[in-house]
């Protein structure tokens, strides 16, 4: 991969660590670009998922000059954007699909949305996460605007997805039947994060504004093949490495509905490698449990699945999946299992938005963390030139333009608040590490090969 110049970049703020977490019928598809070979060249063997973790920090309205902060976060989401867009394949590089894991932008712009203040849901003031959620009209002027800025670095030169995170929705309110227990953040039990009250999202009109199907990132695009729920869902076809990939992204905390929606997709496109991106799926434990502050399903149980039951009821119940991706719960993990036919599913977790060493390089002195981001992305680099296919998972800085491997200092930032319990060797080995997918010729080669 090629290591361009990046734009020039100020230093960041970003908000606390802590707080910065945070039924259609598929349309029919359209005709997709020209097939690759059945048998690709080596160079045609190997391409590259850049996988974008949640990113609200840089577009912050708060963190930027024009509110009296010395610096524009919104700069490294630029410049990652614009990382990514010259090493698109279109581009010269090997970048084939892009994927955003949710948590967009920051901030909401109602205090609850109409559609659960009708269903009697009712708010209840948190002096900790009120200070730092409350709702703007500077979502629309200059979060979402800024979100279109960086998306619009690759639009039409590759295939990609959004998908909303909750903090993408409409509005942010602590839960009434979860209210806090504490009213200063000395009071807080880190053991215990439930007494902050529990989170609850609601509405999706923005996220629709900038991301719906009709929008000019997904109009006539032949490989976005199908929507759901106003593109809160969404399903695209790329080609890469002689292969025919299907990608679903779902929603936070799907429901029902979505997985119903999701399951018709991969019946549509029977056979083909599937890859599910969705904002919430594993911890930094490696588990398939939500936010003690923010766990959908326990605020409104039937309009949300936990991680776990879209596990149970769609992943593991469809054999073309073979990949998850996820953010929201700040580090990284990943967990192979077999589902429900025997198949391995395997399922990584990146979130670096906790990462705040350009605050620090840049002065900042703060009683909390100041999370921000640095720069990290995740690059999945799959190798199909061998008889067993292997993916090349690596975590990159187009801050600091290097991969973790060649920072020395990189377990010393991280280490301590992401993997205390890991010793630095090993949480080097949680952010690079190869993945062997040795199951995948036989699963897909009579059904997911590109043909001429």
């Amino acid at each position: 991969m090629k290591r361009p110049h990046l734009l020039s970049a100020t230093a960041m703020l970003a908000a606390l660590g802590l707080f910065a977490a945070c039924a259609a019928t598929p349309v029919q598809p359209a005709a997709l670009a020209p097939e690759m070979p059945t048998a690709a060249t080596t160079a045609d063997a190997r391409f590259t998922i850049a996988v974008i973790p949640d990113t609200q920090n840089y577009t912050d309205y708060t963190h930027q000059t024009a509110e009296g902060f010395p610096f524009d976060a919104a700069d490294l989401f630029i410049e990652q954007m614009g990382w990514i867009a010259d090493n698109l394949e279109s581009q010269g590089g090997d970048i084939a699909f892009v994927t955003h894991v949710g948590d967009v932008w920051q901030h909401g712009t109602v205090k609850i949305d109409p559609e659960h203040e009708a269903r009697g849901f009712k708010a209840v003031p948190n002096p900790i996460f009120d200070a730092h959620l409350s709702p703007s009209d500077k979502v629309k002027t200059v979060e979402m605007p800024k979100a279109r800025e960086g998306f619009e670095l690759i639009a039409g030169k590759t295939p990609f997805s959004v998908v909303p995170g909750n903090h993408d929705y409409d509005a942010t309110w602590t839960d009434s039947k979860f209210p806090p227990r504490v009213t200063s953040p000395a009071e807080v039990d880190p053991n215990d994060l439930t007494s902050l009250g529990m989170l609850h999202a609601g509405g999706l009109d923005n996220f629709r504004e900038v991301f719906n199907p009709d929008s000019a990132f997904f109009k006539d695009q032949p490989w976005y093949v199908a929507s759901h729920d106003g593109g809160t869902d969404s399903a695209q076809i790329f080609e890469a490495g002689g292969y025919r990939f299907l990608h679903i992204g779902l929603q936070f905390d799907p429901p029902d509905t979505s997985l119903v929606w999701a399951s018709s997709v991969i019946d549509q496109y029977e056979g083909l490698p599937t890859i599910v991106t969705t904002h919430d799926f594993l911890n930094r434990k490696g588990e398939r449990v939500p936010s003690p502050v923010v766990d959908s399903h326990a605020a409104d149980p039937d309009a949300h699945n936990t991680p776990q039951m879209v596990w149970d009821k769609f992943i593991s119940q469809n054999d073309q999946i073979f990949l998850v991706l996820a953010g929201h719960q700040h580090g990284q993990s990943m967990r192979v299992d077999d589902n429900a036919s025997g198949q391995k599913v395997w399922q990584i977790l990146a979130d670096f938005q906790d990462r705040g060493q350009t605050a620090k390089d840049a002065g900042l002195r703060s009683a909390w963390p100041v999370g921000i981001g640095d720069g990290w992305l995740r690059l999945m680099t799959f190798d199909f030139s061998t008889d067993v296919p292997s993916v090349k998972v690596s975590s990159y800085s187009t801050h600091y333009k290097k991969f973790s491997r060649e920072m020395p200092e990189y377990a010393a930032w991280y280490r301590g608040h992401e993997q205390p319990e890991m010793t630095d060797a090993e949480f080097h080995d949680a952010d690079d590490y190869t993945i062997t997918l040795e199951d995948f010729r036989i699963r897909f080669d009579q059904s997911g090969r590109a043909v001429n």
